[in-house]
């Protein structure tokens, strides 16, 4: 059997992982002394209401080499090949625990790990495509190579509703963010080269919209590939998104998510945005 196993930064639902027989490992949270297992012990609308109520951003910890290897020799010992799938390594070392891993427990011919080079709800639809490969007889080195494939053809494009978590993370200046948020502007972030990236701004979320949907005529979606929206914590504005892409996604299947800590930490609520495969 082949094991699929991600981090918590794909932002799968718990049904979600249920429903596609996918392994979980969290990463850590950390507001000040304070360390939750992201997913676990901290669930998105509670890690929101402490992000609204602080001074000094959280922070995220990798996953330790250790246990990884806990898990890797569980499936190893029943006979498993196993995939993994992990936050960008330009974000994180927990792709790079991953290969430690691997090599603790002799896994070489048997554990594949593949760097997504992205996170959040893109990491997760790179995880959705796994299964579905999986399940149609992909072996473990033929879906290994198949992601690494498809991971570079991923684009994640979203709009932040507010500036005040990108001044807090010193991304941009307390000037910029006052002068942003009385002419409402929207920046529209991207994955560039494994980290989150401003692309853009706009005034107000529809024109964001229009934003996107112009950079989307130049890379546009493989619609036999799944699409997936995502949100931090606004729902309804994920509605809106769903709603504005609907005749450009036309046909294809769609997921959607609530973006996590990762992400969120430096978004804030009220984002929301489009993840699609680019056509070859």
């Amino acid at each position: 059997m082949i094991r699929i196993i991600t981090d918590s930064t794909s932002d799968l639902s718990p049904a979600r992982q249920e429903a596609l027989g996918v392994d979980v490992i969290p990463l850590s949270v950390h507001f000040g002394e304070e360390v939750f297992r992201d997913g676990v012990d901290i669930t998105n609308a509670e890690f929101y209401d402490r992000l609204s109520k602080v001074d000094t951003l959280p922070t995220t910890s990798q996953i330790n080499p250790e246990v990884f290897a806990d898990v890797f020799r569980k499936y190893l010992d029943q006979g498993d090949e196993i995939v993994g799938i992990f936050i960008s390594s330009a974000m994180s070392g927990t792709c790079q625990s991953a290969l430690i891993a691997r090599d603790m427990v002799d896994g070489e011919d048997r554990i594949h790990v593949v760097d997504s080079r992205t996170v959040t709800f893109a990491l997760g639809l790179l995880v959705e495509v796994a299964a579905t490969l999986r399940d149609q007889g992909l072996s473990a080195k033929e879906l290994a190579a198949k992601l690494e494939e498809l991971a570079g053809r991923l684009r994640l494009l979203a709009v932040v509703d507010t500036l005040k978590y990108l001044k807090m993370g010193g991304r941009i200046s307390t000037a910029s963010a006052v002068v942003g948020a009385l002419l409402n502007i929207n920046p529209i972030i991207t994955i560039e080269n494994g980290l989150v990236e401003g692309i853009g701004k706009a005034r107000g979320r529809k024109a964001a919209f229009q934003w996107i949907a112009k950079r989307m005529e130049k890379e546009a979606p493989d619609l036999s590939l799944p699409v997936s929206f995502g949100h931090t914590n606004t729902p309804e504005a994920m509605a809106e998104c769903q709603s504005f892409f609907a005749d450009t996604i036309g046909g294809a299947t769609v997921h959607t998510s609530n973006i996590g800590s990762v992400v969120g930490t430096h978004v804030g609520p009220g984002a929301t945005g489009i993840v699609y495969f680019r056509a070859e």
